[in-house]
Parts: structure tokens; C-alpha cells; sequence
């Protein structure tokens, strides 16, 4: 998985476009940060901040990148970045639909200097439709989704907000996945340049899959009662003797057999098939107590290694610290502040990014020199206050 030689200019700030072109950096591409001339992006400067006082967001999603500082109002700004596009095979943006347009970066714009470029918007609510201008962030996204009504034990609770921002991820991922897919098609000469529209909202509404069917068939999708969502006794979360909690997800029946067996219940194998409430109610309270019994460390040892499909529900830092983790090399401390790595292993890994997050407006002159500008042109613009450096 190589994107070497593909340039991407990305005018995006903290998290859903920096993730996205993050995953491009770490498959190899050049990803440029085309930020404004005085301050740039403002997860720079946003707690919590590394040793080194940069903002801990920043340093995350910024890695081996470039970074170009520019004031697009400017018409000599303007023409820099414009200049700059020529040489790109992406532009990737994330403002409010209609002020890349009032930048003159639109997709129409860079279009008529490059009319090979893939050009990636990414919002809330996509480019058209009845919120296009509606401002929102990642709660707001879920919710209109229908994630966060789904993510309580029954309607008469209170919704919980997950802890990761999941629309803000997913929205980057998918903007990732979407400018590879028209590079591909375009080298594989179906297609030219093309528009990628993505909207977070409509990406969550893509991961209702499961409870689908239902809600677009006349039924109504309630928290606590689908499949995945607690109905049933063998895919849920309990409490061990400890305080803590452990997951179970034995959907198929021979993985319930198993965990039966192994924790001598032999009895309730064949409630698998039940679909009465009672019943699945006396399972519920059967397997509280079981759990109740040990401490997680002592179901870890009991089951983790047996098919019964029973696994910790550990804190983010006790995951980091974890075995598979590990093994699956998924820390990056190939600079001085650790960070999640790419999380897609391949036969043709390439290089990714190994430098640390670019200062702000770095790499401006040597990206400009090589755009054609010599150092008087550069020095005037710095001047001028059109550069930052």
C-alpha cells in the first residue's frame, strides 16, 4: 500500500480532515497544510499540549507532514496555493459549504489549472440538502444519525455520549477511502478528476446497517432491544467481582455451548433459542451472578483463550499497554511523543510518517521556491504579511 508520489494539499483543521489526511500520510503520500499566515491550525495550540507545548490533537494527526502558510484572501496568497495545486493530485477542504468558493479554491477553481485534481469536501451535512449550512460537531452529527439514541440500555434512559468522536473519525476515514478510490480511478483511466462530497452524518447513518431493515420497513429501532443493542443476554456487558466488566457476544450457538461448559451451565445451552422475555430475563440474572463471581483478570485468564467468546473491557491506556497491541506494533514511537499508528497492515507497507508534525508555515519557502518563486518574491511576500513563516 503505496501512495508515494501523490501530493495532497490540505486545507483542514483539527480532527476529521487532519485523520484523513493523516492515514494518506501514513500510506505515503506528501501531505501539505496549506494553513493561514497568522496562527494556522488552531489544534496547535489546544490542550492537552505535548513536553515540547504543542497541542497533543495536533501532534497526533499532523505527522510527517508538511506545512505552507498563506492568506488565501490575498490575490498573491491566492495565486501561491493555485500555483501550488498544479503540482497536486488533491486538494482536500473541510470549511462550511460556499467559502472555499469565496476563496476562489473551489473545486471549479483549481479545476481550470488542474484538471486531473481530486477534490475532497468534508462537513457535517454534506454540500446539498436542507443543513448544508447548519453548524454542527461530532455530537451533534450522531445524533441526528441515530447513533446516541442507540447507544442507552432502554428508552427510559438517558443517551450516552460515546467516548471517542466517532462521526469525526468515520467522516475522516471515509474521506480517506473515497479520495483513494477516485485516485485509483483515475489511473485506471475511468474517470478524470472528480468532486468527493462527504458528510459525517450520512457516513454514521451508513453504520446503522444492522438495525436498517427495520426502520426503513415500518418498525422503529429501540435502544436495549436489537440484537446488538442488549436484547439478548449473550451479547452484552457485565460487572465483575471487582468493579470492573467484561463483554460477551455469543451469538452462535456453539459459542454459547462452549461458554456453558466452561463455566459448568450446562442448563442454560439450550435457552439459546429462546425468544421469551421471561426466560431471557432468569438467563440475564443467571449470568450477572456467574460473572459476579471472579474479578476480570480472573475471566481473562478463565476465558480468553477459549472460544466462548468472552473478552475485558479495559480503559484506553490499559489497551495501549495491551498484548495484542503489541504485537500488532500499533504504537508509533518513532518520534519523541508516542501516537496511534496506521491501523492497516500490508506486504508493501510504505515508509509512512516518521517525522514529527511540521512547525507552522515551515515548509512555506522551500515549497514556493520549488512552485517557481525566488527569494526576492519571497521576501516581499513574507513582508507583506501574504506568507507565514
Amino acid at each position: 500500500m503505496r501512495l508515494d508520489g501523490v501530493r495532497v494539499l490540505d486545507l483542514s483543521q483539527l480532527l476529521p480532515g487532519p485523520y484523513a489526511t493523516q492515514l494518506l500520510a501514513d500510506a505515503g503520500a506528501d501531505v501539505i497544510k496549506v494553513e493561514t499566515a497568522d496562527v494556522g491550525d488552531g489544534a496547535r495550540y489546544s490542550p492537552p499540549q505535548t513536553e515540547d507545548g504543542v497541542g497533543a490533537l495536533f501532534d497526533a494527526v499532523n505527522r510527517g507532514k508538511r506545512s505552507v502558510a498563506l492568506d488565501l484572501k490575498d490575490e498573491e496568497g491566492h495565486e501561491a496555493f493555485m500555483q501550488l495545486a498544479e503540482t497536486a493530485d488533491v486538494v482536500f477542504e473541510q470549511f462550511r459549504p460556499g467559502v472555499v468558493d469565496r476563496l476562489g479554491v473551489d473545486y471549479e477553481s483549481v479545476r481550470e489549472r488542474n484538471s486531473d485534481i481530486v477534490y475532497c469536501s468534508l462537513t457535517g451535512f454534506g454540500q446539498a440538502g436542507p443543513h448544508e449550512d447548519r453548524v454542527g460537531h461530532d455530537l451533534n452529527y450522531i445524533g441526528m444519525a441515530g447513533l446516541l439514541d442507540m447507544t442507552r440500555e432502554d428508552p427510559d434512559m438517558a443517551p450516552q455520549i460515546p467516548g471517542y468522536p466517532v462521526a469525526d473519525m468515520a467522516g475522516g476515514l471515509l474521506s480517506a477511502f473515497g479520495i483513494v478510490g477516485a485516485l485509483a480511478s483515475r489511473e485506471l483511466g475511468n474517470t478524470g478528476g472528480e468532486y468527493v462530497d462527504v458528510a459525517m452524518t450520512d457516513v454514521i447513518l451508513s453504520f446503522s446497517q444492522a438495525v436498517a431493515h427495520e426502520g426503513l420497513t415500518g418498525g422503529d429501532p429501540r435502544p436495549g432491544a436489537t440484537t446488538l443493542s442488549g436484547q439478548l443476554p449473550w451479547y452484552d456487558v457485565y460487572e465483575t467481582a471487582d468493579g470492573e466488566y467484561v463483554t460477551i457476544a455469543a451469538l452462535e450457538p456453539k459459542f454459547w455451548q462452549t461458554f456453558c461448559e466452561a463455566v459448568g451451565r450446562e442448563d442454560l445451552v439450550d435457552s439459546h433459542t429462546t425468544d421469551d422475555p421471561a426466560e431471557l430475563a432468569a438467563v440475564r440474572a443467571e449470568l450477572e451472578e456467574i460473572f459476579a463471581g471472579k474479578t476480570r483478570a480472573e475471566w481473562e485468564e478463565e476465558l480468553g483463550d477459549v472460544e466462548a467468546m468472552v473478552a475485558p473491557v479495559r480503559t484506553p491506556a490499559e489497551a495501549y499497554d495491551s498484548d495484542h497491541v503489541e504485537a500488532r506494533e500499533m504504537i508509533d514511537e518513532s518520534t519523541e511523543t508516542p501516537r496511534i499508528g496506521f491501523p492497516v497492515h500490508s506486504s508493501e507497507p510504505a515508509e509512512g510518517a516518521r517525522a514529527g508534525p511540521p512547525g507552522h508555515g515551515a515548509d512555506t519557502r522551500d515549497l514556493l521556491a520549488e512552485a517557481g518563486y525566488d527569494d526576492e518574491d519571497l521576501d516581499r511576500l513574507a513582508e507583506d504579511g501574504v506568507l507565514g513563516e
